[in-house]
């Protein structure tokens, strides 16, 4: 029998499977609290967020970091939520105006907060729910004074199976004698997957329930690049799997000696691999896998988890903190891109009919200069500090960009007058993730230094399929003849008027896109950091001719021809 998930680290483990249950935590249905029982319940809620955050500093000065910074991270993060003081008040305003008890108030707030992330279209920012869920089972682990549960020893070549890997376990979890692990949840960002790819260890997500009927001792195959576990598999298909693992250790080898070679084609073509990043520790792990610079600097992500809007000068460092980390290289900083599924609890956000067609992006940027005009004089200052470029988001038409550098301009002229450094050129480019966007990069182009293909916003606005609608999902194809025409196109227009393009979205670590993208005239790539070297790979040692690939592309007429063709000339 064979189940398939999302590979998300690859390798191969031939191994044993052990099987981890979590029990969900549930409301108590106790009766409404008397005025005498708020104080001790809020004193509760209090003592279990001090002594969770004790616990989780100790596992920060415990943290083995040779096991990657990746882990480090996720503490700090889970250090700042566990301080932050909406959740705080949410729950002790349900203790309080409620007069709900604390642990079925801190259930209702964190269930909340689960659902908001998870319900946000970026791939990244969804992920993050696990974040808060973790810290919530460690607070209600607390609030009854449970000890923690220590982190099992596995039998050697053990390969986990669970519903899910809270950050927490996948951190503390000993993986001297676990060769891969597979869940039932999760996506390609996932602090799971981030972490199987750090420590090198094959992983596999989103197998869906059937793979809850695995049984502890299983014999198992798990294939981290195409996303196939075998369960108990003949004895032949383990020799020959025992085969493919040597191939793959070798080739991995291969990708990872390649950090310092440069991308460029056998015909002398340098093409630029960036990386798309969060934070100055992603641009330090994007250089450690090659990355030239970043493609995309999420700077929502400084926005968000907090009760109100960060000052100029807290965005200053941590925009001069990605500066200083990627040592001269080039970081697109895009400016905040909120709305949509990214909703802030500070911000009043208007109710909205279709919100991912509404008061986002750009649009919130040009509606609140305050915001915007805040958020550019942090990037230009930082930019004395390393080679920064400015990006707006959402842009549908040549207004928005005149009057986002009307604001740049004003916000130029203040840092000016204040005698405060800043570099006077820095770049200033624009998403294209819009299909009015795409077809008037004529027109863009006269505006701007650079443009940047946002291919999952614009593929889902040509096709008109929201991706996290199940019944229609499989219709958002990035492969379809529209979405490529379109991509073609800005890269033709780009090139027409001097303008430098890229491309940040999930297609652009698509191996089999690299050579038809290649082939369209696409000379800078942005990706997750881990999939750097496997992209340079083909680049470097393509004998193809990409332009042929593009030409014989254009001429099919459905996805599926498309698709199959490339993935026969990348095998």
């Amino acid at each position: 029998m064979t189940i398939n998930g999302i590979g998300v680290s690859p390798g191969i483990a031939i191994g044993k499977a052990h099987l981890l249950r979590k029990q969900e935590a549930a409301l108590s249905g106790v009766v409404l609290l008397n005025e005498a029982d708020i104080a001790i319940e809020t004193d509760k809620f209090n003592n279990a967020v001090a002594l969770s955050v004790q616990e989780v500093e100790a596992m920060i000065s415990n943290y083995d970091q040779s096991q990657g910074n990746e882990g480090l991270e996720i503490l700090e993060t889970h250090i700042e939520l566990l301080s932050d003081p909406q959740i705080s008040e949410d729950v002790t305003g349900k203790i309080s105006k409620e007069k709900k008890n604390v642990n079925d108030a801190l259930i209702e707030v964190i269930a909340d907060a689960v659902q908001l992330f998870k319900n946000m279209d970026d791939e990244y920012l969804s992920a993050r729910a696990a974040d808060v869920q973790d810290i919530g089972n460690r607070l209600l682990r607390n609030l009854s004074f449970s000890a923690p549960t220590h982190a099992p020893h596995y039998e050697t070549d053990t390969i986990i199976i669970a519903e899910d890997l809270t950050p927490s376990d996948t951190i503390s979890m000993d993986t001297t004698h676990v060769v891969g692990f597979a869940t039932q949840a999760g996506g390609r960002t996932s602090h799971a997957a981030i972490i199987a790819r750090s420590r090198g260890i094959p992983a596999i997500v989103g197998c869906g329930v059937t793979l809850m009927n695995i049984k502890n001792g299983d014999q198992l195959i798990l294939d981290g690049q195409s996303g196939d576990i075998i369960i108990n598999p003949a004895q032949e298909i383990v020799k020959q799997y025992h085969v493919k693992r040597e191939n793959w250790l070798k080739k991995n080898h291969l990708l990872r000696s390649l950090k310092d070679t440069p991308a460029t084609t056998p015909d002398g073509i340098n093409i630029k691999l960036f990386a798309n990043i969060g934070n100055a520790n992603d641009m330090e792990q994007a250089i450690s896998f090659g990355a030239e610079g970043s493609g995309l600097l999420r700077t929502e992500l400084l926005f968000m988890g907090r009760d109100a809007l960060p000052g100029e000068d807290e965005q200053f460092e941590f925009y001069k903190a990605v500066a200083l980390k990627a040592k001269g290289k080039p970081v697109i900083v895009r400016t905040l891109d909120i709305g949509g599924d990214k909703q802030l609890p500070y911000f009043n956000f208007p109710t909205e009919q279709n919100p991912f067609l509404g008061y986002r992006a750009i649009r919130i940027c040009l509606d609140r200069p305050d915001i915007f005009i805040t958020q550019l004089k942090a990037i230009l200052r930082a930019s004395a500090f390393g080679q920064l470029k400015i990006m707006f988001p959402m842009i549908s038409n040549i207004q928005e960009v005149r009057a986002a550098k009307v604001i740049l301009q004003q916000a130029k002229d203040e840092l000016t007058k204040a005698g405060i450094t800043f570099d006077k050129n820095i770049p200033v480019g624009i998403m294209i993730e819009i299909p009015s966007a795409a077809i008037t990069a004529d027109l863009l182009a006269k505006e701007v230094d650079f443009f940047s293909i946002g291919t999952n916003d614009l593929c889902q606005y040509t096709l008109a399929v929201d991706r996290m609608n199940e019944q229609i999902k499989d219709l958002y194809d990035p492969y379809n003849p529209g979405v490529l025409r379109l991509i073609a196109y800005v890269i033709e227009q780009g090139h027409k008027n001097n303008v430098e393009v890229g491309m940040c979205g999930e297609l652009a670590s698509d191996s089999k896109a690299t050579l038809l993208l290649l082939g369209m005239g696409l000379t800078e790539f942005s990706m997750s950091a881990t999939a750097i070297p496997e992209i340079k790979n083909i680049i470097i040692n393509s004998l193809l001719v990409a332009k042929e690939i593009h030409q014989r592309v254009m001429e099919m007429d459905s996805s599926a021809l498309i698709t199959a063709y490339l993935q026969e000339i990348t095998l």
